[in-house]
């Protein structure tokens, strides 16, 4: 029993040395009354008087410099001496009890007591510019949270967010250690009273499993809330989407990360500038997607409701279970509809359909028809998103089109393989080179290939070394394109939002950086629970996607018109106009290649040649 309590901590230490000081001031107190010992000249105590003057020897050993009597002073020595064993040990014993508590709290397992805050499980590449939007969206208001827990070390997940330094605008950062897997760790972080639940999905092998069970740890464990979470679970593999969302039920959101990157780079190659338009969707900084109730447009045809939100542009309706992009412009929006606008702002959602803008009749302009034929597309580089990005390129080019893949990484060889004839559109064909070298891209003939994908090795190196490869790449095609007097498409993927800056001296025509992509679309699911449903609508081959069409195909050229009259001219079409781009791209202070996404309806704008509209299109 005595070595069980000695090994309960500081607690039953301290308890030990209190029982030790007691009998040490009993036995002293005892022999001063029965022997009548007392200081020279002073009357002999009583028991209480001779256990407090013990007890201040105890705790004091200069109390005994002034006592006179060799019998008294002998007794307090035998004291004193004891009390400076006590007093030592106990020091010793908080300090070390101090020390472990102090490792303890560094360690993040202490219970996480905030109410309404965001929980981030689990540790990716994403987690700093998922913090960042975060904190841009919660601009305002008081007491924003985030709590990250990640099976890491809580100091080098401190350290790691402290050095890319994000702008949290006095939102606060609360990093917790341990698996979130755990019932016992995810309660650390109370979700419970969380506003909103983001899974990532790890670093490591089988990442969709870790999610998977996270989702299942938090929808099902013991004591749970009666209310529906909010989560929104970042799935890698398209194939377990379906079991993610089976656990989960209506409380996940599920947002494939892979398929959202392969599809906005594959529709980025073929339109230049949609890769930003599709940033500031996701992003909270400009426009973004909103929901929100419109009873004033109750009854009203979704043609008819175009143009009637002078500060946001309509695109859909949703209700509880179904969104709607484009649903067509007889579609009626009835009681418990809810619009889908794109605004700067929620409170800018404000339909007023008697103060439309005029619109140029005379002004509209006849689509003209595009020739198209098949396609040579070059591939550089090779990751796990590589057959997802075949894919996609399969639905939109025609038959007799060809995709040729270069790299030097291993699996390229058993994918490709595995690939090609499985697309009818698409003829695959590769083979291994390192496409950094200039020897290796003179061979390709690359300027006589119709659009070049770059792609990082992000499967076996670090995002920094997989961009610096991208870099060096897409300076070699700049190199070769400038030689041969040729403009060449080209599309690249980047891993890390930080190097896009340099990878602009390339001139490449766009930058999907993925990470950022998955960042943004994660952080903005968490604040609205219908987004992951209208991006799915938005990439999904079946639903409406966005284009950018060349201005004349909705206006004449050269002549001030409103953006109401090319909402009517997108409307005639069965398309919802949402922005437009510049023919000469600036590099303003947001960097939108001259995309502009939900601009002011009533300003005067002249068009020229070169100038694009961005519409929401089936076709």
């Amino acid at each position: 029993m005595f070595d069980k309590s000695m090994s309960a901590g500081p607690i039953a230490l301290i308890g030990w040395l209190g029982v030790v000081s007691l009998v040490i001031i009993a036995l002293a107190s005892l022999i001063l009354v029965v022997a009548g010992i007392a200081p020279e000249g002073g009357e002999p105590r009583n028991f209480i008087e001779a256990a407090w003057e013990s007890l201040m020897r105890t705790l004091d050993s200069g109390t005994m410099g002034g006592d006179e009597g060799w019998g008294y002073r002998v007794v307090m020595l035998g004291v004193t001496l004891a009390g400076i064993f006590v007093v030592s040990a106990l020091i010793g014993v908080l300090s070390s009890g101090l020390e472990a508590k102090i490792a303890e709290l560094r360690k993040g397992r202490s219970r996480v007591l905030e109410k309404g805050h965001t929980i981030i499980l689990n540790w990716s590449p994403s987690i700093v510019d998922i913090v960042s939007e975060l904190a841009v969206a919660n601009i305002g208001r008081k007491g924003s949270r985030v709590v990250i827990l990640a099976d890491r070390d809580k100091v080098e997940m401190e350290d790691e967010i402290a050095a890319k330094e994000p702008k949290l605008h006095g939102m606060r950062i609360i990093i917790r250690s341990g698996d979130p897997c755990a019932l016992n760790d995810l309660a650390i972080v109370n979700p419970d009273t969380a506003k909103s639940i983001i899974v990532l999905a790890p670093e490591g092998n089988d990442p969709d499993a870790q999610v998977i069970k996270t989702v299942l740890a938090i929808t099902n464990g013991p004591g749970r809330r009666a209310e529906p979470y909010d989560i929104v679970a970042e799935i890698r593999e398209a194939r377990n989407a379906e079991l993610a969302r089976t656990v989960g039920g209506d409380e996940v959101q599920v947002v494939l990360a892979d398929d959202l990157i392969s599809r906005i780079l594959v529709q980025s190659t073929r339109q230049s500038g949609l890769s930003a338009v599709f940033s500031e969707l996701l992003g909270f900084e400009g426009s973004e997607i909103y929901t929100a109730k419109a009873d004033n447009v109750i009854g009203m045809t979704f043609g008819d409701a175009l143009g009637a939100f002078d500060r946001g542009t309509l695109i859909g309706f949703c209700d509880d279970k179904t969104v709607q992009v484009n649903p067509g412009m007889d579609r009626v929006m009835k009681p418990g509809d809810r619009v889908v606008v794109i605004a700067d702002d929620a409170s800018a959602i404000r339909a007023r359909p008697k103060d439309r803008g005029a619109v140029d009749a005379s002004a509209l302009s006849a689509q003209r028809a595009v020739k198209e034929g098949p396609e040579r597309i070059l591939m550089l580089g090779w990751n796990r998103r590589g057959p997802s990005i075949a894919y996609e390129l399969s639905r939109f080019v025609l038959p007799g089109s060809s995709l040729h893949v270069v790299a030097d990484s291993v699996p390229l060889e058993a994918e490709a393989t595995r690939l090609n004839g499985r697309f009818p559109n698409l003829a695959i064909t590769h083979e291994l080179a390192d496409a950094t070298r200039a020897e290796a891209l003179k061979s390709l003939d690359i300027a006589n290939y119709d659009h070049i994908i770059v792609l990082g090795y992000t499967d076996s190196m670090s995002a920094q070394s997989a961009d610096t490869r991208t870099l060096v790449t897409l300076l070699q095609i700049r190199k070769l394109a400038d030689t041969a007097g040729k403009y060449i498409n080209v599309v690249s993927e980047m891993a890390d939002s930080r190097n896009r800056a340099l990878a602009e001296v390339t001139r490449a025509d766009d930058f999907v950086v993925s990470n950022q992509l998955v960042s943004l679309m994660l952080a903005q699911a968490s604040e609205n629970r219908f987004l992951s449903a209208i991006f799915a609508e938005l990439l999904d081959e079946k639903g409406s996607e966005v284009y950018i069409r060349p201005a004349s195909d909705y206006v004449a050229l050269e002549r001030p018109v409103s953006f109401y009259t090319i909402i009517e001219a997108a409307r005639r079409r069965g398309e919802v106009a949402i922005g437009f781009k510049h023919g000469v791209t600036d590099r303003g202070a947001r960097n939108m290649g001259g995309v502009v996404v939900n601009p002011p309806k009533q300003e005067m704008r002249t068009y020229k040649a070169g100038d694009s509209v961005v519409v929401i299109a089936r076709d």
